[in-house]
């Protein structure tokens, strides 16, 4: 009779757990093959027909098994009875579930958990979106990752009309301006501009096999650009279908600065690094300054 094997507890839990995850997202993938059958009314005839349909259809499947995931990994804080007010430290009994769907780079996904209120506070929580790190509103980051990195790209009205075609999510042009800034607050031209050593490794690139090394060039201009004040984006108070009214707020010209450093390799011009923002000639210079101390 040979040895008994020894396997420990947290182990036959974990695939017992596992096991019954694969039983729920081949559950969650026979869900979408029947959407698929039904969009299917005969097969296709062409590798273009077949992409678009899965394509058009992809959401369901990856956003459904994502609410499959998230619901079996914080099962427990779905079945939360108890919580404490993060205000008065009272505990709070758990009301009826309170269901929402948000928006991600995987398509939607529902969520139902409880809700805690607090009377004497006036405040009210939901754990699991706090666990789940989800942030106000229907869209959350990972999609205004994406618009940011194309905003930075392309103009904003180019990244509006693409947007949809690459993520499948619809996001207004007044939104990714609005994130950009938030995420652009406080960035100063080093946390955008390559590091020394990358600057260093694409010179002596261009420099490789020659004589003499490239010439640096600094370029430093400004123009004048349309901006509107922060109280613009404020919502009106009044009542709405009513006939729109010319704004209350004046625009106003600003001049936006930059300067851009390039090397010249023959008739080539190889970007390095480029910083421009609305600001004034003070504030150009600290930013020239700072490139000068990094080296």
């Amino acid at each position: 009779m040979g040895a008994a094997e020894v396997i420990a507890f947290e182990e036959v839990r974990a695939r017992k757990q596992w096991s019954t995850l694969r039983q729920q997202l081949h559950e969650r993938f026979d869900q979408w093959l029947d959407t698929l059958e039904q969009a299917w009314h005969e097969p296709p005839a062409t590798l273009s027909e077949v992409t678009a349909t899965v394509w058009n259809l992809r959401q369901q499947l990856t956003g459904g098994i994502t609410e499959t995931i998230v619901a079996h990994a914080h099962e427990g804080e779905r079945q939360r009875t108890q919580a404490s007010c993060p205000r008065c430290a009272r505990v709070l009994k758990a009301q009826e579930q309170v269901g929402r769907t948000v928006e991600t780079m995987v398509g939607p996904v529902a969520l139902e958990r409880p809700y805690f209120y607090c009377r004497a506070c006036r405040a009210g929580l939901s754990p699991l979106d706090d666990a789940l790190g989800l942030v106000a509103g229907c869209k959350q980051l990972d999609l205004y990752k994406a618009a940011v990195n194309l905003v930075t790209e392309v103009p904003y009205d180019t990244a509006q009309s693409l947007f949809p075609a690459l993520t499948g999510v619809p996001l207004g042009s007044e939104r990714m301006h609005t994130v950009a800034n938030r995420v652009a607050e406080g960035l100063t031209v080093l946390d955008v501009a390559p590091s020394r050593e990358a600057i260093e490794r694409r010179i002596a690139a261009v420099s490789a096999g020659r004589f003499r090394r490239p010439v640096m060039v600094l370029g430093i201009d400004g123009a004048y650009v349309p901006t509107r004040p922060d109280s613009a984006r404020q919502a009106c108070v009044g009542p709405r279908r009513t006939r729109a009214k010319r704004a209350r707020w004046r625009g106003q010209w600003r001049d936006a600065k930059g300067f851009r450093f390039s090397l010249l390799d023959g008739e080539r011009i190889i970007h390095v690094l480029s910083w421009h923002q609305v600001q004034n000639e003070e504030q150009l210079g600290e930013a020239l300054q700072q490139i000068k101390t990094a080296g």
